[in-house]
């Protein structure tokens, strides 16, 4: 080989070793600031209560301060608004309900959101049962005498609930056909209220959360079921409404985590592997059943599963009931 080829590929070669080499993949950073989580609910509810356990779980697990941001308001729409419309960079994230998730979209025709399109599953939070509960003055031990009762007297038995189109709602009228009685709905502005008629006699019959929990260990309140497949360990005594003579009744008011919907892929499994670890902590498990929440948790494709079979579940019923909203 020549001087002057020699040159060349020397030349060549040094030019090679200046190129810039191939980026090494490498962890998102993330999260590098705090986080804000949307809760669609008032502070110290009973599903409150799951979000600010996890919250601090993952404050501790991610190394940033999960801030909760209570938004309540017109069933979970204002907190759908807010996420819907937040960056999707993972520092907005969602408490996703069964009424924002799968009831409204069945009630009204327009929405300011979409919950197929502007939203990302990640996982299940937690779900909670629906108690039958009725007043002592009723004269009912149990869901076979309940419907005995009702269809001896068409019409005339009052149940109350959280709202119309609330699970509490759907949850007594999901009983009404499945059971075959005609009972009479009494919309109500919260659950509270609900309970406190409940309590004085005014109504004597609700469909109601654990959030009455105490009024059935007072004697003010008689629990006949509740709702899931399986009995609560709050209340082992009180039979399922499938095992008390409607089978395959079964219903809970359930939550989940949701992030914008261009959120990036990393971020989102990111999280949710953090929310598994999380719920799988003993005193964080043990403090969501004290409050009458199962804890849950799902894949996001396993969530966006469910989510598509509940809103049809629920618009079947909802059309079927004739349930109308303002």
């Amino acid at each position: 080989m020549n001087i002057k080829a020699r040159m060349y590929w020397c030349l060549m070669c040094c030019a090679f070793l200046t190129l810039p080499l191939p980026a090494v993949a490498k962890e998102i950073p993330y999260p590098i600031r705090p986080l804000r989580l949307i809760v669609p609910f008032a502070p110290g509810g009973s599903a409150d209560v799951p979000a600010r356990l996890l919250a601090n779980a993952l404050t501790n697990q991610m190394g940033q301060q999960i801030v909760v941001d209570n938004r309540s308001g017109a069933g979970g729409i204002i907190a759908a608004e807010t996420v819907a419309k937040a960056q999707a960079d993972g520092y907005t994230i969602l408490l996703g309900s069964i009424g924002m998730l799968t009831i409204i979209p069945n009630l009204k025709k327009s929405l300011s959101y979409n919950p197929d399109i502007d939203f990302l599953p990640v996982s299940m939070l937690s779900a909670t049962p629906t108690i039958i509960v009725v007043h002592p003055k009723l004269g009912v031990q149990s869901v076979r005498e309940l419907i005995s009762l009702a269809n001896s007297k068409p019409g005339a038995i009052s149940f109350g609930s959280s709202g119309t189109g609330s699970s509490t709602h759907l949850s007594g009228e999901l009983f009404k056909s499945m059971a075959k009685v005609d009972l009479a709905h009494v919309p109500y502005k919260g659950a509270a209220l609900a309970v406190l008629d409940l309590v004085s006699g005014q109504i004597l019959l609700g469909f109601d959360t654990l959030a009455s929990l105490a009024h059935v260990r007072s004697g003010r309140l008689k629990a006949l079921a509740i709702s899931t497949s399986n009995r609560s360990v709050l209340l082992p005594d009180v039979p399922t409404v499938a095992e008390s003579g409607v089978p395959g009744y079964e219903t809970s008011s359930w939550n989940g985590v949701m992030l914008p919907a261009s959120t990036s892929k990393e971020i989102a499994n990111r999280l949710y592997m953090e929310i598994v670890k999380a719920i799988a902590i003993p005193d964080v498990r043990d403090r969501m059943q004290a409050n009458g929440n199962t804890p849950r948790s799902s894949t996001p494709l396993e969530f966006k599963k469910f989510i598509g079979e509940e809103r049809m579940r629920w618009g079947k019923l909802i059309k079927e009931a004739n349930i109308q909203v303002e």
